[in-house]
């Protein structure tokens, strides 16, 4: 007789992965759980929703500014052709440089840019040097290839919070060439203390002016006060939803900024309501849309440059001077790769890395 859990597998072969959801068919329990953490986030919750915790990432270095990782995710990829999300703040600036990312190269996808507090400035190789505040849209097309660099302005607000998303663009667009819009007025729609703000695509009877070349979409909804409204889906679409501010209960599950709450597909709509002044990102797609390790190579490498990048060298050219320039601090010293002379007088450590 097999005690279930140890049986033996040839190979590598990882035992399968079973997903984390909001809430489980009577009668059974899930293995691993993502309320267990929050006893907040409701058990009665629809069993198509997933709670996807986000893994808290350092851009620029052990001590690099803080954001929180929750696409590309162990349990799922994309939700539609969203490939990529990086939810930041509030971060208080008053004692710290803020953002200081350096210039690094992007292709075959769109970098979407939304800021809720805040200013960061955009250069790219293009030429384009633009400051984007709350409330506006930056939509980068890196296409066959672009660089671009992102940092805090020596003048800025106090609070720094905002998402940076990536787009993957369908095989037949992927080689396009590079291109770079600010979006500062978008379409809003305001229902008592509901306002929807279209980022991309069309929802709530508005369309968003930034071109996308796949069929998603993306809005924030804030509300003042205590409110609850009815979103509409469309059921062919996957969609997604990150709680920017508050803790707005979604059917009823009480969702908190930083994981992302996955909310399947085939809905017609979703109910949501707040006691207190909340904020929500929503973003949807097609599920048969490009998937991120085919159409959109920088989602799975992270940010590393492409290959293609590496022989061609097609984006190299410098970074146009921009104001930010002169305040921003030297770079925090890379830490030094462990030897293997270092190794032997470090306790516990099995195996040498380089640093790559």
């Amino acid at each position: 007789m097999v005690v279930p859990g140890t049986e033996r597998r040839r190979g590598n072969t990882p035992p399968p992965f079973r997903r984390s959801v909001l809430s489980h068919p009577r009668g059974s329990v899930p293995d691993v759980s993502s309320f267990e953490a929050d006893p907040e986030v409701g058990l009665s919750a629809p069993a198509a929703f997933e709670l996807l915790e986000g893994v808290p990432v350092a851009l620029g270095g052990p001590r690099g500014f803080a954001v929180t990782r929750t696409l590309p995710h162990r349990q799922r990829r994309t939700v539609g052709a969203w490939c990529f999300l990086d939810a930041y703040g509030p971060h208080d600036l008053a004692d710290s440089d803020g953002m200081r990312v350096g210039p690094h190269p992007h292709t075959g996808l769109q970098t979407v840019t939304w800021l809720v507090a805040g200013e960061v400035l955009h250069r790219d190789s293009l030429g384009n040097v633009r400051a984007i505040r709350s409330g506006e849209l930056n939509l980068m097309t890196a296409g066959r290839g672009i660089s671009h660099a992102e940092a805090t302005p020596p003048v800025h607000p106090p609070i720094l919070h905002g998402v940076q998303l990536w787009v993957a663009l369908p095989h037949a667009v992927r080689d396009m060439p590079p291109a770079f819009a600010h979006h500062a007025d978008l379409p809003a729609v305001t229902e008592g203390n509901v306002t929807t703000t279209v980022l991309v695509g069309s929802f709530a009877g508005a369309t968003s002016p930034a071109q996308i070349h796949t069929p998603l979409v993306g809005a924030e909804i804030a509300f003042a006060g205590s409110a609850e409204s009815t979103l509409t889906l469309r059921p062919d679409f996957e969609y997604a939803l990150l709680a920017l501010d508050g803790a707005p209960t979604i059917e009823d599950a009480t969702l908190k900024p930083g994981p992302l709450l996955y909310l399947g597909s085939g809905r017609r709509t979703v109910r949501v309501a707040t006691d207190s002044p909340s904020r929500l990102l929503l973003l949807g797609g097609e599920l048969r849309c490009p998937r991120a390790r085919r159409d959109c190579p920088d989602a799975s490498r992270l940010g590393r440059p492409h290959p293609t990048l590496r022989r061609g060298g097609r984006i190299r050219r410098p970074l146009p001077a921009g104001p930010a320039d002169a305040h921003l601090p030297p770079a925090p010293a890379r830490p030094r790769p462990l030897t293997s002379r270092r190794a032997r007088d470090a306790p516990g450590v099995r195996c040498v890395r380089k640093w790559g």
